[in-house]
């Protein structure tokens, strides 16, 4: 038991958030109140850091840009390796496993050490690796580095260990495959080719042994040279010269033909017997024109020749198409017999194999199935029907069908959601699919016992949002929702919207969901949000649309005069503190002479329409512009299913919408949320010089994310989180670090007098508007408060040196306001040289293309210019010098909603019991919370008004708010309430109506601690603190980072307790306790953070997070001991002991006719002592390092390993026992014989020969 005592006598003052810079925690003007009485807090904290580690659990997804396909036909596994160093294997569902390589070179190719356990892999940078599958995370046993020659083609035989390599030399060296270690035999390419030959061959392109002979090598150069090179006689059998490139070759079974692709689109048919030239020559897509020449035609790049028992042959290759035909898919073309189907792809083919029934070259191969690696799709083509129909695939492949543009992650939810969603899911599926078993089956997977129902929801670019289960660490599709279904079909140049409209205008930038009602919302990026309630039936229904105009505006107009040309500020206290601001809202759609230029870009459809079972909209809420402005993107929402309460905000204001009577409750600027608790004065606008380009700013769509300015979405679907993939370096030189410098004298500069790179680009190290990352914004130039375009409503004119300067202070509060970092100011890029944490920050901006604004005095104004674009896109900012004698800082009079919590809560100091409340966080750190007064009966909740009163409570920290949670006094998560989730179209009883059943949680279910209140856990990019309420004294501070910026908290249960968890900027992942946040860990996980894990990071309760590793990749890790400690029994075994099998039985006669493979002892020939020691200088062999992962790894596995040896020992035991059966039985069968046969002798004695 550990005990808190805090006297809160003097607190708001002797607190270590009054050395921090902030203003009374107490306060809710910035003006001290009475203390409160001292109270003794009692929490039982039972979280220590031993136990938290952070490690990666399982990848679902495609792999992004694959590179390579191999398959082991024994133990039914498919490997698959990418560009960036990582390998897949994967097995029946649940048997997925991922690997990746240190250096994270590209891996050229894989081949399976088949029934071996055990994967060969051979990467760019020229290395071989050796990875070990025997374990549930494999782990590299050898690496061999080649130093003089390049990698480029590998083969391995069947049952062989010694592994041919050929280089772009053109040579072929071979390795052991035990060892690792090269052998002194090589084929050089000199004497492979004839010495009258003058010309290089070119790289190895292919390397196979004979189905006949394994002695026999056949070695393709890319030149179209083809060699037979005798292994025991050191030279070639044959040599092929021709005129077209090689591209691959495929024996036929029996060793006497084999066929080859060229770069003309032909394939080649040769016999051995005759090599002078080819058997056949076939263009299968090339057609004769009239003058009698073929059509040229693309070049086929692989193509497999494999034999079946009761059919002909059959001929797969990829490519070959006629070049006339342009725009045509990538196409896959099977050739059986007279027969050929062209199958065409989405996407460009990767790679292909043929799976077969025998891992033996020499057999019928009798193939059954194709599997196909595309760029972005892995499909399973069924041979055994005529149709060639498709597997369905059982893995999570599709989850980059549309880019991912938002996640959100569920555990513990209610067990029924997850049956229900899956029937409803199941409904839609496609059809068509093979019948047939996914004939990818290696591994064994079991549920664990540490399970428990947990959801992935991701939102994507084309308006689609898809339910997952993720339970035991596996993936699979639980329902799809289509939300561009509420709105019309916009047609194509039909009105002013059809210009703003870009490519996704349906794009899902964040969702608020409540498992227990089933309540769902979606923000779009077409600043909608649509609300949808949960129906197992279908209906007719009328969808409702709510237009509100969220826009402040100010009517204070201020000209530039001659004296405020001085360079000190202008104490002018004429001018209102307080601007005025707009607050019309019109529920209705409306053509008033105020907004008759702010058409929402979607139409929502005024007809019943007919919606299937699953999720239903209810609601529609859009956002108007003012004056041909667009509105600005949401930035914050949240949703109560007791309350019946929909609130938004952006960086505009604040707006609440009771769903259930249909109307607009509240919309408002934060400002006029203060009412006369403003800390601080506001400086009013001036008019921009001219009005933003509206096409400019309006619904960019997803292309905006992209670091060119292409559209390239459309063609090659790549997600907005693609972005830092091809990001530039940063010049680390002229950097500076944020944490020994101090604010500039001049914060605003006129781009006529600084440097072009000042004047380019203003933004600030520190940690403004990441809650746009936090609530997983889609657009760029409307999503930030901070950014020009969002100061929407008049226009204001650009300021030089002459601008107004106002002060924007407190009563009785210094100018320079330390423990602030908001989004309202803009100063000069600070880059840190430590590890680039404000270089990806510039990065960010640049890819939201917005001017980002902070106020924090750690940070310098090092000047940092990143393009043309970025100057002409701020060539309007809002910009002024400043003498350097002014240490003030004004800020705008835009301030953000960041975050939104309903709750019981107390609104003001001098409440005794708690009231429905609305929290709000904002971007300037402030918590403001509203109370709510809500009717208790449903008949009156569906008549009377719901009301707000003025806020009572204003609590600061430093940056803007990201999460607010409440703890009751003894530490424990106090729940949303909520409504229990009824079916509203299911058939109602007249005499028993149906009710709104609600559940709440209060601080307390005891008395005496119930009047103690609560405590809030308000985190921001830079503080968490915890507020005892009503007393709104600060119990407890933590300075999080202050060299980064938090970019997503969530207080979530772990271990029977509850903990912060905090994802930073500069890839650390920190947790503290609650209440006393005292840190419990911190671990640098990423040591560089991207746009994309960013935007989609996000924590869940039972130590759990994911974000998106890639644009096609999902990467879950875990922050909980007790998980990993787990997480080897959760994982599934790639490795299961299989008897190989036996080869058949090809018959006397043709083994008589020398039809049967000639074997040849490969050890004797390659090693060392008859071949000798390769140069050490030609290939360095590295010992594997598996690490301390790889450690834990086999100590974790000892358990599974004493299983395995205890069923082993069965099965021995028991085969002794059939040994011992059968050798009774051979004993008495002896004696039976014996004695017949004496017998017979005795019978037979006495008889000649004649006789018998």
């Amino acid at each position: 038991m550990r005990k808190f005592r805090k006297v809160l006598d003097g607190l708001t003052t002797s607190s270590p958030a009054s050395t921090l810079g902030s203003p009374s925690c107490g306060s809710g003007a910035g003006t001290p109140t009475a203390a409160p009485t001292p109270k003794e807090i009692d929490v039982q904290e039972t979280l220590q850091s031993e136990n938290f580690q952070l490690c990666k659990t399982v990848r679902h997804g495609f792999p992004n840009q694959p590179t390579a396909l191999a398959f082991d036909p024994v133990q039914k596994l498919l490997a698959i390796g990418s560009r960036s160093g990582g390998v897949r294997i994967l097995g029946r569902p649940g048997v997925d496993c991922y690997c990746q390589h240190d250096s994270g070179a590209a891996v050229l190719q894989l081949q399976f050490l088949i029934n071996e356990g055990a994967l060969v892999t051979a990467c760019a940078d020229d290395t071989l690796h050796l990875w070990n599958l025997r374990q549930r995370r494999p782990a590299i046993l050898h690496s061999l580095k080649f130093n003089r020659e390049r990698i480029t083609f590998c083969h391995l035989p069947f049952q062989s260990k010694w592994l041919y390599v050929g280089t772009e030399r053109g040579n072929t060296h071979i390795v052991n495959i035990e060892s690792f270690i090269l052998s002194g035999y090589v084929i050089m390419w000199n004497k492979a080719i004839e010495l009258a030959t003058k010309t290089h061959p070119g790289p190895v392109v292919h390397l196979s042994d004979s189905p006949k002979d394994e002695g026999k090598l056949l070695i393709g150069f890319e030149s179209g040279t083809i060699v037979q090179w005798d292994l025991r006689g050191k030279k070639a059998d044959f040599r092929i010269y021709y005129d077209e490139a090689i591209h691959s070759a495929s024996w036929h079974h029996e060793g006497k033909q084999f066929m080859c692709s060229h770069s003309d689109g032909s394939l080649t048919l040769w016999n051995l017997r005759n090599t002078t030239k080819p058997f056949q020559v076939t263009f299968p897509h090339g057609k004769i024109q009239k003058d009698g020449r073929k059509e040229s035609c693309k070049p086929i790049l692989k193509v497999e020749y494999k034999t079946t028992r009761n059919s002909e042959p059959f001929v797969i290759f990829s490519g070959g198409l006629s070049y006339d035909k342009a725009g045509r898919r990538p196409t896959l073309t099977i050739m059986h017999g007279k027969a050929i189907t062209v199958l065409e792809m989405d996407y460009p083919i990767v790679e292909f194999m043929a799976l077969c029934e025998t891992p033996y070259i020499n057999e019928v191969q009798e193939p059954y199935a194709v599997v196909v690696l595309l760029e972005k799709d892995l499909i399973v083509v069924d041979l055994t029907q005529n149709s060639f129909p498709i597997f369905e695939n059982p893995y999570p492949m599709d989850i980059h069908e549309s880019p991912v543009t938002c996640t959100a992650y569920f555990a513990d939810c209610p067990p029924d959601i997850i049956p229900i969603l899956y029937s409803i899911g199941a409904k839609h599926k496609k059809t068509g699919y093979s019948h047939k078993e996914w004939p990818i089956s290696g591994g064994t997977w079991t549920l664990g016992s540490h399970t428990y129902p947990e959801i992935i929801i991701t939102g994507h670019a084309d308006g689609t949002i898809k339910f997952w289960d993720a339970s035991a660490i596996t993936l699979q599709m639980l329902y799809k929702l289509k939300t561009s279904k509420v709105f019309e079909k916009p047609k194509p140049g039909e009105g002013r919207a059809a210009e703003l409209v870009e490519e996704d205008p349906f794009a899902v930038q964040m969702v608020s969901w409540c498992p227990q009602s089933r309540m769902f919302c979606v923000v779009g990026i077409s600043a909608h949000i649509i609300l949808y309630h949960f129906s197992k039936y279908e209906a007719n229904t009328q969808i409702e649309s709510l237009e509100v105009r969220l826009q402040c505006e100010s009517e204070d107009v201020i000209s530039p005069s001659e004296n405020e040309n001085d360079p000190c500020f202008s104490e002018s206290g004429s001018h209102s503190p307080q601007a005025h601001h707009q607050q019309s809202v019109s529920p209705v759609s409306g053509t008033t002479e105020g907004n008759k230029h702010s058409i929402p870009c979607l139409k929502v459809k005024d007809r019943m329409v007919r919606v299937p079972p699953g999720y239903q909209a209810e609601l529609v809420i859009q956002l108007q512009g003012i004056d041909g402005e667009p509105p600005q993107q949401i930035t914050s929402l949240d949703i109560n299913s007791a309350y019946g309460l929909l609130a938004f905000g952006n960086c505009n204001g604040l707006a609440v919408v009771d769903y259930l009577q249909k109307t607009v409750l509240l919309c408002m600027s934060t400002l006029d949320l203060y009412g006369a608790a403003d800390p601080y004065q506001r400086l009013t606008r001036s008019p921009r010089r001219h009005r933003q380009s509206t096409s400019e700013f309006c619904m960019r769509g997803l292309s905006n994310f992209y670091s060119d300015s292409k559209k390239r979405i459309r063609t090659s679907y790549q997600s907005l989180t693609e972005l830092s993939d091809n990001q530039q370096s940063f010049d680390m030189e002229r950097s500076k670090s944020p944490t020994s410098v101090h604010y500039p004298t001049s914060l605003h500069n006129d781009p006529r007098i600084l440097p072009e790179p000042v004047a380019s680009l203003r933004a600030s190290h520190c940690s403004p508007v990441f809650y746009l990352l936090d609530n997983d914004h889609v657009n760029g130039h409307c999503t930030s408060p901070t950014s020009q375009p969002c100061s929407a409503g008049k226009p204001r004119a650009q300021m030089g040196a002459e601008g107004p300067r106002l002060t924007r202070r407190g009563p009785g509060r210094p100018p320079f306001r330390k423990a602030q970092s908001a989004a309202c100011m803009e100063i000069s890029l600070p880059v840190s040289h430590t590890e680039g944490y404000a270089s990806r920050r510039a990065m960010l901006q640049q890819l939201h293309g917005v001017t980002m604004y902070s106020h924090d005095e750690h940070h310098t104004g090092a000047p940092y210019c990143w393009s043309e674009k970025a100057a002409e896109s701020r060539e309007n900012s809002f910009s002024r010098s400043r003498s350097s004698s002014v240490s003030s800082i004004d800020r705008d009079t835009k301030e953000a909603v960041t975050t939104l919590q309903f709750g019981e809560s107390y609104g003001r100091k001098s409440d005794a019991l708690t009231t429905p409340c609305l929290w709000v966080g904002t971007s300037l750190g402030i918590a403001l919370v509203i109370p709510m007064s809500i009717p208790t009966d449903q008949e009156e909740r569906m008549e009377e008004p719901v009301t707000f009163g003025p806020s009572g409570a204003v609590l600061m920290l430093k940056g803007s708010v990201l999460r607010l949670s409440f703890l009751d006094c003894s530490g424990t998560l106090i729940q949303s309430p909520y409504e229990v989730w009824r079916d509203i179209n299911a058939a109602e009883d007249p005499d028993r109506p149906r009710k709104r059943k609600l559940v709440h949680f209060s601080p307390s279910s005891s008395q005496e601690t119930y009047a103690d209140g609560h405590l809030a856990v308000v985190c921001s990019e830079r503080q968490a603190k915890v507020f005892l309420m009503p007393s709104q004294s600060c119990l407890f501070v933590h300075n999080i980072t202050e060299s980064s910026f938090v970019l997503r908290a969530d207080v979530v249960s772990v271990c029977n307790s509850v903990c912060l968890a905090c994802f930073c900027a500069n890839g650390h992942v920190m947790t503290l306790s609650l209440p006393s946040l005292r840190p419990l860990m911190d671990v640098n996980y990423l040591p560089l953070t991207d746009m994309r894990i960013a935007r989609t990071f996000c924590f869940t309760n039972g130590g759990q997070a994911l974000y998106l590793s890639s644009p096609t990749e999902i990467q879950r890790i875990t922050y909980s001991q007790e998980m990993c400690d787990n997480l080897q029994d959760m994982l599934g075994e790639l490795f299961i002991p299989i008897e190989t099998p036996e080869v058949q039985n090809r018959g006397f006669l043709k083994g008589f006719f020398g039809g049967n493979a000639t074997t040849f002892d490969r050890e004797e020939l390659f090693g060392e002592a008859s071949a000798g020691k390769a140069s050490r200088s030609l290939a360095q062999h590295i010992p594997g390092q598996a690490g301390m992962e790889g450690m834990k790894v086999a100590a974790g596995g000892v358990v599974g390993e004493l299983a395995r040896a205890r069923i082993a020992l069965d099965e021995r035991g028991q085969r002794l026992g059939e040994l011992e059966e059968r050798t009774a039985l051979m004993m008495t069968s002896a004696e039976s014989f014996s004695k017949h046969a004496h017998e017979l002798m005795l019978k037979c004695k006495d008889k000649k020969w004649y006789q018998f």
